[in-house]
């Protein structure tokens, strides 16, 4: 009998076996989609991870059908999804549901109709039961959702549970495909053998339709498919002659399956290139490449990385071979893609989450069936790509956090997997930035990465000269009187005179930090979360940034009934505004979380200040990443404090990387730029080694410090995070937790602590760190983590208790 063991797109550990019926024995393989019943009826799209041969087994359930004759995903994939559960420490379904588009996880729905014979006699329905009942038909199916909004009933699953087991609804699951190619209509010879001409010698009569044939005869001679829109267009020609056609049962129209996104023919000739600087750069990657499967590229900020990438690509899909490109951001997507497409055409696809479910899946058919795609940029959620052939990774911006997945699991490292994945594949890996996290750097120097330095800007063009503003003396001196300081005002006039561009940088959203009486000194507070609430003008809203709850600006203090509440501290909201009130004849964008909702907000925004539809752009640190603006020649980081006080061992890191990105968007063409810098500790080796651009002396003064206190790149760290709904138990659990793993681990366990924001979404938190050091063996560790875990949880009070681990945090 052939079994099979599948993957459900569930957060389970463990794989579940199904017998594999004979008629479709032929279509499942290893990395095939098959649906599954699991439980009494529910059905799954499942992934095959092994198939086998074994005496036949009482209570195994068949595979309900396969879903193609090839499987969907390849066997590196499946390799790299059990490396991630197992290194990440999470379900093997965790990676599933993150590594395929929803469109290819097909789930049941249940519908619920009513039973026509059903009469209420002595059922005693309850009021709920019987809203449903009334709102229920005996012909038409309806989903759980669609009762809900229709009855009105709050826990309207019970009620349907309840009416199911009276026999006075009927319940069915069903399975619906989500994926729907785009479609056009085309135009085919009904008789493809027909001769065309003797067609056209028949059609002298009819003007119309003798041009409707001649035309048609020219795009089906040139063109693979002729599209009806463009057959009537180009032969300036109705429908109605074309359906005339049709009746005569020459022509046919017909569904023809089409790209969503088509990005035209490939033109290698349209890259640029490379100067002396790049070429040198590119000599040296191409001999690292030859010792190293993965190098460092530490290029300054507008040193035109880019392009040297871009080389690489060429030389790499001209041998036949693959290429993952990965940004950390959808906002620097944009940017890229056009440089790309310009280049590679269809040879590129891009994917990542701001795609519907249908573009989602066409880039994946595209990677899997398509050999004319080669190239796939995207964000972190690319590395799950199918790829077959893959020879060369680039992973821009290395240094990002926006690579760390925080929420759900598997909370992995793109960067760290791209480097597996390229390691499976035996292609090469390059890491470019010009601020390399402290890991990569440390394991470049070292001699585990190759390393290759590029110390000049494109066209020799200065670094941007970096003045600090001293905020707190001007306070002190009474010189400020706005957030923004006299100097930066009178450097953003001067700019905006010239017709030049400018971009002010503050990392924090919203109007204010939050609202506070100046009475009593009460600050509003999520109910949900242990954290002040942050005030948006625009919308008058109070909103929680951890749970998105919002809530409505109270007139008074509710503590102390006097109307003096006020704002406190300032957003990118805030200083929209202030902006407005200086420059009120400038036009401004925002770019943050709060104005990118939208599919397209990120190319709107990007594409009006390119063209120079606005002056002023202010953001989070969405501007700092990678952007390339010709026209910005003044840069203000409105408030670098904030990035320098958090606590965590990586602030500072941070911080340098910020203001040193955010700089390089000043200046990037044809002069030096200029960054305002304001704070109010000019002295702060951070503050000191960014404005010389040193990140030598600040990498050195990083290392010592945390070889000192036994942080990364000296020792790997797990954390560990129990969530649950009463503090009591949580804090329970966690001392439990941690004195197990102290008897294995000593000192190097930390905690349990409370994080910054010990409260989220109504659940309590404590974390607890493990350091451990690099040479010792993961699976050892993991196996105690896992026995400790065991202990722990044996506690009947604990089941109730969330817990995750995030390996390697940042």
């Amino acid at each position: 009998m052939l079994y099979a063991d599948v993957i459900m797109p569930l957060s389970l550990q463990d794989t579940y076996t199904y017998s594999v019926p004979r008629d479709i024995q032929h279509s499942v393989s290893r990395g095939s989609r098959v649906i599954v019943q699991f439980g009494k009826k529910k059905f799954y799209t499942a992934i095959v991870l092994r198939l086998y041969e074994e005496d036949e087994k009482e209570g195994i359930k068949e595979i309900a059908g396969s879903l193609e004759d090839y499987p969907i995903v390849s066997e590196k994939q499946l390799d790299l999804w059990q490396w991630i559960a197992s290194y990440y420490m999470c379900a093997l379904g965790d990676v599933y549901r993150a590594a395929l588009p929803s469109a290819l996880k097909l789930e049941s729905e249940t519908y619920v109709v009513r039973n026509p014979d059903f009469e209420a006699g002595e059922a005693h329905l309850t009021p709920n039961e019987q809203k449903v009942l009334d709102t229920l038909s005996s012909t038409k199916a309806l989903k759980i959702s669609e009762i809900e909004k229709a009855s009105q009933v709050r826990g309207v699953i019970q009620a349907v549970k309840s009416l199911s087991e009276k026999e006075a609804v009927f319940l069915s699951e069903t399975v619906h495909e989500n994926y729907s190619p785009k479609k056009q209509a085309a135009i085919r010879l009904v008789n493809e053998c027909c001769n065309l001409d003797a067609l056209l010698d028949g059609a002298h009569k009819y003007p119309k339709q003798y041009a409707l044939l001649s035309t048609f005869r020219q795009l089906y001679q040139t063109e693979k498919v002729v599209l009806k829109k463009q057959l009537l267009e180009k032969a300036h020609v109705t429908a109605a002659v074309l359906q005339t056609l049709v009746k005569k049962e020459v022509l046919q129209v017909y569904d023809y399956e089409v790209n969503r996104i088509d990005y035209g023919a490939t033109n290698i000739d349209a890259a640029f290139a490379l100067n002396a600087y790049q070429q040198a750069a590119y000599d040296e990657i191409k001999a690292s490449f030859a010792a190293k499967d993965v190098t460092l590229l530490h290029g300054v900020t507008s040193s035109g990385k880019t392009e040297i990438y871009i080389q690489l690509i060429k030389e790499t899909i001209a041998q036949g071979g693959q290429v993952l490109y990965l940004l950390p951001e959808i906002a620097l997507t944009t940017q890229i893609t056009n440089r790309l497409k310009a280049v590679f055409g269809n040879k590129l696809a891009v994917y990542h989450s701001r795609f519907n479910d249908n573009e989602r899946v066409e880039a994946w058919n595209r990677l899997l069936l398509d050999a004319e795609c080669q190239i796939i940029l995207g964000a972190r959620s690319a590395v799950f790509m199918p790829f077959t052939d893959l020879r060369l990774v680039i992973v821009d911006e290395e240094h990002e956090s926006s690579y760390k997945q925080q929420e759900p699991a598997p909370r992995y490292h793109a960067r760290n997997v791209a480097m597996v994945l390229a390691s499976m594949f035996g292609a090469k890996t390059l890491l470019g930035t010009a601020t390399p996290a402290i890991e990569s750097y440390y394991n470049a120097l070292s001699g585990r990465y190759g390393l290759v330095q590029l110390t000049k800007r494109h066209a020799d063009i200065a670094l941007p000269e970096i003045q600090v503003v001293n905020v707190k003396e001007l306070r002190r001196t009474k010189q400020m009187k706005s957030i923004l300081s006299p100097l930066l005002i009178a450097n953003m006039d001067a700019a905006l005179e010239k017709k030049e561009q400018i971009i002010l940088f503050q990392n924090r959203r919203g109007f204010s930090s939050m609202l506070e009486c100046k009475t009593c000194s009460w600050t509003p507070q999520c109910s949900n979360c242990d954290v002040s609430l942050t005030y948006h003008k625009g919308q008058r809203v109070l909103a929680c940034h951890y749970c998105g709850a919002v809530y409505s600006v109270p007139h008074e203090c509710p503590e102390c009934k006097t109307p003096t509440l006020d704002t406190q501290g300032y957003g990118t909201e805030r200083i929209e505004e202030e902006v407005n009130v200086h420059f009120p004849l400038s036009s401004t964008l925002r770019m943050d979380l709060d104005t990118t909702r939208g599919k397209r907000a990120y190319e709107r925004i990007i594409s009006d200040f390119e063209s120079h539809k606005a002056d002023i752009l202010i953001g989070t640190q969405m501007v700092s990443k990678g952007l390339d603006f010709e026209g910005v020649s003044v840069v203000g980081i409105i408030n670098a404090d904030n990035l320098l006080n958090y606590p965590d061992f990586r602030a500072h890191e941070r911080a340098f990387q910020l203001i040193t990105q955010v700089s390089g968007r000043a200046g990037r063409k044809n002069k030096q730029g200029l960054v305002l810098l304001q704070t109010g500790h000019p002295a702060h080796p951070v503050i000191t080694c960014a404005v010389r651009n040193d990140y030598e002396r600040f990498y050195h003064l990083q290392l010592d410090e945390r070889q000192l206190f036994r942080y990364p790149p000296f020792y790997r760290l797990i954390e560990i995070v129990i969530r649950g709904k009463y503090e009591q138990v949580v804090d329970k659990a966690a001392r439990h937790f941690a004195q197990s793993l102290r008897a294995s681990f000593g000192k190097r366990v930390l905690g349990p602590a409370k994080p910054p924001v010990a409260r989220v979404q109504t659940l309590y938190i404590r974390k607890i760190i493990l350091k451990v050091e690099h040479q010792a063996s993961i699976a050892k560790v993991r196996e105690v983590i896992r026995q400790s875990e065991q202990t722990t949880f044996e506690n009947p009070d604990f089941k109730s208790l969330l817990l995750h681990y995030d390996v390697d945090p940042l």
